[in-house]
C-alpha cells in the first residue's frame, strides 16, 4: 500500500479487518486461515493437536495414493491388448482400460510427429508401478515407452481395497498393505 491512502474500515479494530479481508477476493486466502487461527493456537495451549475431519477414504482404511493409475500408449489395439492382458495375469494391475483412437503429438529425434495410438489405463498398487514399469518396458515395440503413474488419492473405498487383493498375491517384500 505503498503511497496509497488506508481506508478507514482498516483502521475499525479486528472485526472491520477481517471484514475487509473477506471482500478482497485476494486476500481470501489469507482471511481463512486467520480465521483458523484461534482454534490452532488454543490447540497448542491446551497441548493437543488440532482436531481434523477424517477424508472420505481414510476413514474406509484407504490410504491415500496407495493405489495407482498408470498411463501407457500404444501403437495399436493388437499390442496394447496383449500387455494389458499380460499385466492382469502377472498380478501387476487389477485392471487395464484401452482407449482407442488418440492423437498424440510431440517431437521425437528433433521432428515433430503425430501419431494414432491406443492409450492404457491401468490400475494397481503404487508399489507395483516399478515392475509394472520393467515389465512394460520389456515387452513394449517401442524405443522408449510411456509409463506414467499418478497416486489416486479418494474413489470409491470397494474398488480400490479390489485393486489391493487382486494385486496382492504379488511377491514385492516392499510392499506393505494397509
Amino acid at each position: 500500500m505503498r503511497g496509497e491512502r488506508v481506508p478507514a474500515i482498516l483502521l475499525g479494530g479486528g472485526a472491520a479487518l477481517l471484514l475487509s479481508l473477506l471482500w478482497m477476493p485476494a486476500l481470501l486466502p489469507v482471511a481463512s486461515r486467520l480465521l483458523l487461527l484461534p482454534r490452532a493456537l488454543l490447540s497448542m495451549a491446551s497441548g493437543s493437536p488440532p482436531s481434523q475431519q477424517p477424508s472420505p477414504a481414510s476413514s474406509s482404511g484407504y490410504v491415500p495414493g496407495s493405489v495407482s493409475a498408470a498411463f501407457v500408449t500404444c501403437p495399436n489395439e493388437k499390442v496394447a491388448k496383449e500387455i494389458a492382458r499380460a499385466v492382469v495375469e502377472k498380478r501387476l494391475a487389477a485392471c487395464v482400460n484401452l482407449i482407442p483412437q488418440i492423437t498424440s503429438i510431440y517431437e521425437w529425434k528433433g521432428k515433430i510427429e503425430e501419431d494414432n495410438e491406443v492409450l492404457m489405463m491401468i490400475k494397481t498398487r503404487s508399489s507395483m508401478v516399478p515392475a509394472l514399469t520393467d515389465f512394460v518396458r520389456s515387452v513394449h515395440p517401442y524405443e522408449v515407452a510411456e509409463v506414467i503413474a499418478l497416486p489416486v488419492e479418494q474413489g470409491n473405498a470397494p474398488y480400490l481395497h479390489w485393486v489391493h487383493q487382486v494385486t496382492e498375491s504379488v511377491s514385492d517384500s516392499s510392499t506393505v498393505l494397509p
